[in-house]
């Protein structure tokens, strides 16, 4: 195949997955301006339109679905190919794509994020914050990052620190004055910040003792979507949450936040990377597992 075709076919493939010109050329290294010539000649070459574009939006027409199914295999297998000869560098190199949830991002990727920039300065990486289920394929990414739990299981899944332990946190100010929950059902009685996936779904806290597993929908008149933002609602004295016990140790260490139902928040398996099992792994995100495991 000429390498311009080659190289259309990869813009295509970059804009199908953005939806977007411009970070299609963020992707490519490529100014928009050359994204969208690529697209153009590629239309011509085919005689069909492979994308509908408003000054809002772009989408895949008909064709351009059909054609971006059956490119994705090949594209894969060149990446591949050309990632496995990185293992003939002395040192990773490329583009390193990963998408993580913000409480990964926040616990375990981004404290280590400058050690690895600093250790592989022929690495570029983007860093995406998703807390949906992602099909990390279909999204161009190397990885992604997730709780062990929701790693789908035709992929291959590598742990990533110790186990996690939710807690239910409050501020002094909102318990004062309160009857303090001694048993999750006792969560009923009081003010909750809840958490919606952006999946849509709305999380039932999920409670373990002595074998014994409750999960509990609770109620409560905040709903949010982002694990800082209710963690600054909680402090804020607007409830009771349920959130990640590292992600809330500062608050409770400076008195900020207080636990309850401790004795009810069981260790869970924690984060995991994970890859696509029938995909050779590349140098970078091998240099990259290995730094999030050390």
């Amino acid at each position: 195949m000429a390498t311009d075709n080659l190289t259309h076919l990869a813009a295509f493939a970059a804009v199908a997955r953005h939806r977007s010109f411009r970070k299609a050329g963020a992707e490519l290294a490529l100014s928009t301006s050359a994204v969208s010539y690529a697209i153009r000649a590629l239309e011509e070459r085919l005689g069909v339109g492979l994308f509908h574009r408003t000054t809002r939006s772009v989408a895949l027409t008909e064709a351009g679905q059909r054609l971006l199914e059956r490119l994705q295999p090949a594209l894969g297998q060149v990446h591949d190919a050309l990632e496995e000869m990185n293992h003939f560098r002395a040192a990773p190199a490329g583009l390193l794509r990963i998408n993580a949830t913000r409480a990964a991002v926040q616990t375990q990727l981004g404290p280590r994020l400058a050690k690895f920039l600093l250790a592989h300065p022929d690495v570029r990486l983007e860093l995406a914050q998703d807390d949906g289920l992602v099909d990390i394929v279909a999204g161009g990414y190397d990885a992604g990052v997730r709780l062990h739990e929701s790693v789908p299981e035709d992929m291959v899944a590598v742990p990533l620190g110790p186990a996690l332990r939710g807690l239910i946190v409050g501020a002094p100010a909102y318990l004062a004055g309160r009857e303090i929950p001694r048993h999750p059902r006792d969560l009923h009685h009081h003010e909750c910040v809840r958490f919606r996936f952006a999946s849509g779904h709305l999380y039932k806290w999920q409670f373990e003792r002595d074998g014994q597993a409750l999960d509990i929908d609770v109620p409560g008149r905040l709903t949010l979507g982002d694990q800082n933002t209710i963690l600054q609602a909680v402090v804020d004295g607007l409830g009771l949450a349920y959130v990640l016990e590292d992600s809330a140790r500062p608050y409770l260490d400076d008195g900020r936040l207080v636990a309850v139902l401790e004795d009810w928040s069981e260790p869970f398996a924690g984060f995991a990377v994970y890859y696509p099992r029938q995909r050779q792994m590349s140098s970078a995100l091998r240099a990259f597992i290995d730094l999030l495991r050390g």
